[in-house]
């Protein structure tokens, strides 16, 4: 395997994991200060990255970006935005059909395997992106909830107010405050991207279409 090609995916992979481990030491210091503040005594490293505070405000941001791409890949079936390279042209809404799509009679030899094959086996696969992302959003979004139950429940101790249960804190305001913060930012973003593609260019970059194309053409065709 030559790195160079899988650079894009490793150098994210790279850069996630050392965001998500300086995210951790972050964090530490200010659990930590506010364990000072009141007296207690300072939590490791290991204790934090175990803890509910921890777990809540990583799952909470992977389930709003997971929920961004599950809406994205949706949305891109049926819905167009002229100009956008984010897009299909229009006209092109659906789901195609088996030869553009190149499934089963229609697989080229090089083709994935469930890509030819019938039945369940091809719905699955067909669909195995948009089950993927929404799987990973549903679990991230179920592990903040409960890591979300816990810490909450630890601040109402602390101040002598009742707990609630897991059913009780998906519906309260703290999880949904926490919850629509990251889901508006993601929606603007990715709202964002396809607005401002129309109209403006990177070049080299294959999110963006090639410098000299008009600002209404969706895609650019073979010739």
């Amino acid at each position: 395997m030559r790195l160079k090609d899988h650079a894009l995916s490793l150098s994210f992979a790279a850069a996630f994991l050392l965001t998500l481990v300086g995210q951790s030491f972050a964090g530490l210091a200010a659990v930590n200060e506010e364990q000072a503040s009141h007296g207690a005594a300072a939590k490791t490293w290991l204790e934090f990255v175990t803890s509910s505070d921890f777990v809540v405000d990583v799952a909470e941001n992977w389930q709003s970006e997971y929920l961004q791409f599950f809406l994205f890949i949706v949305a891109t079936v049926w819905l167009v935005q002229r100009g956008s390279p984010e897009s299909k042209k229009p006209g092109d809404e659906g789901t195609g059909s088996d030869e553009d799509q190149l499934m089963g009679r229609h697989a080229r030899p090089d083709s994935p395997s469930w890509a030819r094959a019938d039945g369940w086996r091809r719905w699955i696969y067909a669909n195995s992106l948009l089950l993927t992302m929404g799987t990973i959003f549903i679990l991230s979004w179920l592990v903040q909830g409960i890591a979300g139950t816990t810490v909450y429940n630890t601040e109402q101790t602390l101040h002598g107010q009742p707990e609630l249960s897991l059913g009780a804190y998906l519906l309260s305001a703290d999880f949904w405050n926490r919850t629509l913060q990251n889901w508006q930012s993601e929606l603007l973003a990715v709202g964002s991207m396809v607005a401002f593609s129309i109209f403006l260019r990177q070049r080299g970059s294959a999110e963006s279409k090639p410098v000299g194309t008009p600002h209404d053409q969706s895609a650019v065709e073979s010739e």
